[in-house]
């Protein structure tokens, strides 16, 4: 096609808001032009016969298979005049150049349907799966083992990375930094929070100090793998900084990183023309996938009490059997004459023996069940406790970006309707000329700032829209969490059933406690069901 140049000039500011509406759905995403088959496609949508249309492109200027932004105005205002039953010429528009006519192409948001898009153009979608974010890194927070017998405020801890197979030095105040400035590199992505930060008095000794110290160290375990495995962190400087620098001031060097790149706005290439990918319907989605997220959270909070309470029943059982077994061992020693009228004296001194071998089994059986109760807090527990951190970490992003981003839009429009109402109480009411061109000065900056923070907000929905598919990626999780905790319930009946066997119940001198041999019995008949049915689920489970 060979196009022709129309000779009316159009100015930006002299257009109708629909004409830059409908520039803003359907130029490219890459530049600031209209891609000609783009213009095509819009053209047939209009229903005009086609010798009309063919007047139209005849008049539109096209350079290299594209237009631009004055051109598509200048053809969007021959277009309504095509509609009106006018001859669409450059001639013609010259009557209309004051007041351009509005052309009928329905709503502007429905024609980004008919922009040019390429594969590789599908930004907006997160394609990952839970195997593939796992096997990003895996990081190891473990207490240097000569720094237990300081100050909690002196810990320091060995984090270790499996992807730059590097170990480093971190105390809790480089972790603190760290998130603070990761916070604000990426204001608009889910940033789990930090276990919190507590003045102590007490030394590690504590039971409590002790118990609050490997508290937090699974949490800082939990941060610092949800943040290495992230997608868009983990590909950051900040990240590797804090995982793989060794020198003595790693927190002035994270600053000094942020200093450099700025916040993930001003360097994600696509962030000012995000508004361009978002779905029309994005806010009703958003809304719809936060009242989802929400229940998946609280349900996930009462299995993470419930796990809690198990693993730790399992701990109080290990104590309780250890002292049961104690109090056998103190009943079998004890080397008291028996009267001669007690009439099963001739017995007692087999079933001492028995109650003194009994007790070395209850000690194994104390240490398994602490085992289980290990497994239990390792495997299902902290697994609940990682997915928690997410799911908190992105009802906070939800909440940043509503009393944040969108917040400070909503204040700077308002600030900028006051400073219209002022310049039009300015043009009524003689003033000084100093006094209204400051004004001006003012209002034009409020405009700048304004299209700023609406980028800024929709930025910030597709970065919502991207970290709520992370949500969901991490979701089969669940499947790791409930394998954990069958496995953990079919050791724990291995361990029942191995006690009750028939070679244990032998090498034990039962012989003399047919009662409790026969109890035994019908526990291992029960525990041997049980174990059926958590293996029968496994497989379900697995399957």
């Amino acid at each position: 096609m060979t196009a022709r140049a129309m000779a009316v000039e159009i100015h930006e500011g002299s257009v109708p808001a629909y004409y830059r509406e409908v520039y803003e759905a359907i130029h490219c995403r890459t530049h600031e032009k209209v891609q000609l088959e783009v213009f095509l496609r819009l053209l047939h949508k209009t229903e005009l016969s086609k010798p009309v249309i063919g007047q139209i492109v005849e008049h539109v200027e096209c350079t290299d298979g594209y237009l631009n932004k004055l051109t598509l105005y200048k053809a969007l205002a021959l277009i309504a005049l095509a509609q009106q039953g006018k001859q669409p010429s450059p001639k013609l528009l010259e009557n209309y150049i004051q007041e351009l006519p509005k052309p009928y192409l329905g709503e502007p948001r429905d024609l980004s349907s008919l922009r040019m898009q390429q594969p590789q153009d599908d930004v907006l979608t997160v394609s990952e799966s839970l195997d593939k974010l796992l096997s990003r890194d895996t990081v190891q927070v473990e207490l240097i083992p000569e720094k237990k017998g300081l100050f909690l405020k002196h810990v320091e801890y060995q984090v270790t990375s499996q992807r730059y197979k590097i170990s480093v030095y971190r105390r809790y105040s480089d972790f603190d930094v760290f998130h603070e400035v990761l916070l604000q590199r990426f204001a608009y992505r889910v940033v789990p929070a930090l276990p919190p930060k507590r003045m102590l008095k007490g030394v590690l000794t504590s039971v409590s100090e002790r118990e609050f110290i490997e508290g937090r160290r699974r949490a800082l375990g939990r941060f610092i793998n949800l943040v290495a495995r992230h997608p868009f962190f983990s590909e950051d400087e900040l990240v590797k900084t804090f995982l793989t620098f060794s020198g003595t001031d790693v927190q002035t060097k994270l600053r000094d990183a942020y200093k450099k790149t700025g916040d993930e706005f001003m360097t994600n290439r696509i962030a000012t023309q995000a508004k361009e990918y978002l779905p029309a319907d994005i806010q009703a989605q958003f809304s719809t996938s936060r009242e989802l997220i929400r229940n998946i959270h609280n349900s996930f909070f009462k299995l993470r009490d419930r796990a809690e309470k198990m693993a730790e029943r399992s701990k109080e059982n290990a104590t309780d059997l250890l002292l049961f077994g104690k109090e056998l061992s103190n009943l079998g020693s004890d080397a008291s004459s028996i009267p001669a009228f007690a009439s099963s004296q001739s017995s007692w001194g087999a079933l001492r023996q028995s109650l003194k071998s009994l007790s070395v089994e209850f000690a194994v059986l104390s240490d398994k069940a602490a085992q289980q109760g290990r497994r239990e807090e390792d495997d299902v527990v902290e697994r609940l406790n990682l997915f928690l951190d997410l799911l908190q970490s992105y009802r906070d992003l939800c909440e940043r970006h509503e009393k944040g981003v969108l917040h400070e839009h909503q204040r700077a429009l308002h600030k900028y309707g006051m400073m219209k109402r002022q310049m039009m109480s300015a043009t009524v009411q003689p003033k000084e000329q100093a006094s209204v061109e400051q004004l001006e000065s003012r209002i034009v900056q409020q405009e700048s700032a304004i299209q700023t923070m609406e980028l800024r907000n929709y930025f910030s929905l597709f970065c919502l829209h991207q970290e709520t598919q992370l949500i969901f990626a991490y979701l089969p999780i669940t499947s790791h969490i409930l394998g954990a905790f069958v496995n953990s319930q079919v050791q724990g009946h291995k361990e029942v059933r191995r006690i009750s066997s028939p070679d244990f119940l032998r090498s034990s001198n039962f012989f003399v406690l047919p009662d409790f041999k026969k109890w035994l019995e019908i526990v291992s008949v029960k525990s041997n069901k049980d174990l059926i049915k958590m293996d029968d689920m496994g497989e379900r489970i697995i399957a």
